[in-house]
């Protein structure tokens, strides 16, 4: 968009401009202009509010009149700017530029929002932004901001959802929180589903201090009271009791094994030095064309490795049930249900904010942080509809008369 700013008020502007500081610094003309602006539009907001420009005569029998200015500070990208902000006499002006109470200018609380969704700490977001803008925050003005941040995640946590969904993909990630003085591992359970028009969207987390079937019921019936009404495929790990939780709300639902998660509970115990030729041979199992060829590539495999790592075969024979749906669907309904590849990539992301943190104080810190991660996360993702147009034609034959018109 072309700037409309007269030449002329550029030059007389700039008239002592000679280095950086003197637009830029601390005392520069970026800030004394922004301050002015500021004051120049509230003055021009009290005069809509009274309806008369200052001094004018019909402001004698109005009934308001103006009162003065109260000094305020504002934090901005600038720095601290001081500013005058208009008063009337009647106090019925609302301030919009800078409202009543309001501190911080506009975007100053989405730094500080995108800061701390990226894993920064409150006294690094602090020195940061001393750093860049010469501005000092108190640690609880920034606690307040991300604080605010709850109770949109209470409204997130409970909108509602889509009736149908192709795939859901659940898993959990360990957190350490502070809990009555003691610093305890915490399961946060994450839901990840990919819509019908292809997109993903996480559906919901849930914080519990261990990992079980009994809650898990509870999460997949909180998305049943959400509005969910149908899923084709859940891919989950191999916990006990997790597929029989998922059919006790969705007994419709194939609930397919996630095979990464197989492979590598089975061969947890390999020596490093025979793992790649044994996962090599494992493959020849799971990327079989149908389950007889894979039942027969098991066999295969246990004649080589089975005296070596019994176990290994055995962990695939005892969930082949949970397994075997995997063989009846195509190749481009396998690429999505091979893995939870979805939801581990974005667990992944998850790590990484909440690593620097060694532990959270409370649980709203630990939700309020990931939350914040999450959103930055969603903004990436985007639908390939070309790969999602195939398996959702397959998806209709599958699940004949189950997909919506």
């Amino acid at each position: 968009m072309k700037r409309k700013i007269r030449k002329e008020l550029l030059d007389e502007l700039l008239a002592g401009y000679e280095k950086p500081e003197d637009l830029t610094g601390p005392e520069g003309l970026l800030k004394q202009l922004t301050g002015a602006l500021v004051e120049r539009a509230l003055g021009t907001e009290l005069t809509e509010h009274l309806g008369y420009e200052p001094g004018a005569p019909e402001g004698g029998g109005s009934g308001n009149s103006r009162n003065g200015t109260s000094p305020k500070t504002l934090l901005t990208e600038q720095g601290d700017i001081p500013i005058e902000v208009p008063r009337d006499r009647a106090g019925t002006f609302e301030p919009q530029l800078v409202k009543k109470h309001q501190r911080r200018f506009d975007g100053f609380d989405a730094k500080i929002l995108s800061m701390y969704a990226r894993g920064m700490t409150v006294r690094e977001i602090q020195e940061h932004l001393s750093e860049l803008y010469g501005t000092e925050v108190s640690p609880s003005l920034i606690s307040a901001v991300t604080d605010a941040v709850v109770d949109e995640v209470t409204k997130w946590q409970a909108r509602a959802l889509d009736p149908i969904w192709p795939v859901i993909y659940l898993d959990a990630i360990v957190l350490k929180v502070r809990e009555q003085g003691l610093v305890r591992n915490k399961h946060v359970y994450l839901a990840l589903g990919i819509s019908l028009e292809g997109k993903k969207e996480v559906l919901g987390m849930w914080l519990e201090t261990t990992e079980g079937a009994k809650f898990w019921l509870k999460v997949i019936a909180e998305l049943k009271n959400r509005g969910v009404a149908d899923v084709f495929i859940i891919c989950c790990d191999g916990l006990k009791g997790f597929p029989e939780a998922i059919e006790a709300v969705f007994p419709q639902t194939i609930v397919q094994t996630c095979i990464v998660h197989l492979i590598r509970s089975s061969t947890r115990f390999v020596a490093y030095v025979n793992r790649k030729k044994l996962c090599a041979d494992l493959r020849q199992a799971y990327a079989a064309d149908t389950e007889d060829g894979a039942l027969a590539a098991l066999t295969a495999f246990e004649k080589t490795w089975g005296e070596r790592y019994p176990m290994v075969a055995q962990a695939w024979r005892s969930n082949w049930e949970r397994v075997r749906p995997f063989f009846a669907f195509p190749r481009e309904v396998r690429k999505l249900i091979y893995t939870t590849n979805a939801i581990e990539s974005l667990n992944s992301t998850l790590r990484k904010v909440v690593r620097v943190r060694g532990h959270f104080p409370n649980d709203d810190a630990a939700v309020k942080l990931l939350y914040l991660a999450i959103r930055n996360i969603e903004k990436k993702w985007t639908r390939q509809p070309q790969y999602w147009n195939r398996a959702l034609n397959q998806f209709a034959i599958m699940f004949e008369g189950r997909l919506p018109a």
